[in-house]
């Protein structure tokens, strides 16, 4: 099924205003980050991870209750194994004997579940010297995805190419990262920078240069055909034939992720929204930001033409 019959959009037309829109939401991403901060997981900052025990089943809202009461501020909950038992994950680290976050828990559950809460079987301490080690870890694994990824697309196509995916991958990385400390400053939803949002920034990154690939590889065949065409009117046909393919793709996930935002728990928010505005933003990044980034790359380092067919040959490589 295709949304979109034969299309004739000059994208890069546009050029320069969608690379300025883009600067100015990454500039703004990395002021409210360096001025209002990040608001980390325990995965990342530290904390106290238990799993509690109950009779019979129980609902998350209701545990979730208990610790809101308990004093407990942004607590992450999930249900595992048997549907009474859960992982509580709270920020707090210092304490001993009744004043350990694990007993403050324990108050917490024996309050709200009186003749139902049985144990803590299992309690876990993550300090914030692992979590300040988990957040370089963090930083490196983006980081040598895109490296890794840069090799690839400069070995199969030309290294322009590679470049121009590279700085789509960045930007949709900063444009994910972004949009998650928006919404942590405004309370939409409760999202924490936590391993789920980084497995999802991991996951834009595979699945943004998958379009940038498609769009690349077609300019490359049509290169072949088009002998005569410039390079703005070649990789405006390109992007046009893979137009369909591209939004059938995109929507069918964004379909999901809207689902498990909707539907499933606060848990997997920080996952499905940074999917979300990943894959809106990698659709949008491998037509405006990586071609966008050749375009530039040739006409202004380059000092090429573009009017000449395929740039002479993207400037000689």
């Amino acid at each position: 099924m295709e949304f979109f019959g034969k299309t004739n959009i000059q994208f890069l037309d546009k050029r320069k205003f969608f690379f300025y829109l883009s600067t100015a939401i990454n500039i703004a991403g990395i002021l409210i980050a360096v001025f209002l901060g990040v608001r980390y997981g325990i995965d990342f900052e530290g904390g106290t991870e238990v799993t509690a025990r109950f009779k019979n089943p129980q609902q998350i809202e209701n545990v979730r209750n208990a610790m809101d009461k308990g004093g407990f501020q942004n607590t992450e909950i999930k249900q595992y194994g048997k549907p009474t038992e859960f992982l509580i994950r709270v920020k707090e680290v210092t304490g001993t004997g009744e004043q350990s976050p694990a007993n403050k828990i324990r108050v917490a559950l024996t309050t709200k579940f009186p003749n139902d809460f049985i144990e803590l079987p299992q309690t876990n301490v993550i300090g914030p010297k692992i979590g300040s080690e988990l957040r370089t870890k963090a930083a490196l694994a983006v980081f040598v995805a895109i490296v890794c990824i840069l090799l690839y697309i400069a070995f199969r196509f030309e290294f322009v190419y590679g470049l121009g995916a590279v700085v789509s991958l960045i930007h949709d990385v900063c444009v994910a990262f972004t949009f998650v400390v928006i919404f942590q400053q405004l309370n939409v939803l409760n999202l924490e920078f936590n391993q789920g949002v980084l497995a999802a920034l991991l996951t834009v990154v595979g699945f943004s240069i998958n379009d940038t690939v498609i769009i690349f590889d077609r300019i490359r065949e049509n290169r072949e055909k088009h002998r005569g065409m410039s390079l703005i009117t070649l990789m405006d046909l390109s992007i046009n034939e893979t137009l369909s393919r591209t939004i059938n793709t995109v929507l069918t996930v964004v379909l999901v992720l809207i689902t498990i935002l909707a539907l499933a728990g606060e848990a997997l928010h920080g996952f499905a929204f940074t999917m979300l505005v990943g894959i809106i933003t990698g659709t949008y990044s491998s037509i405006y930001v990586a071609s966008a980034f050749v375009v530039w790359y040739i006409e202004t380092v380059k000092k090429v033409d573009l009017e000449t067919p395929h740039a002479k040959e993207i400037a000689k490589a």
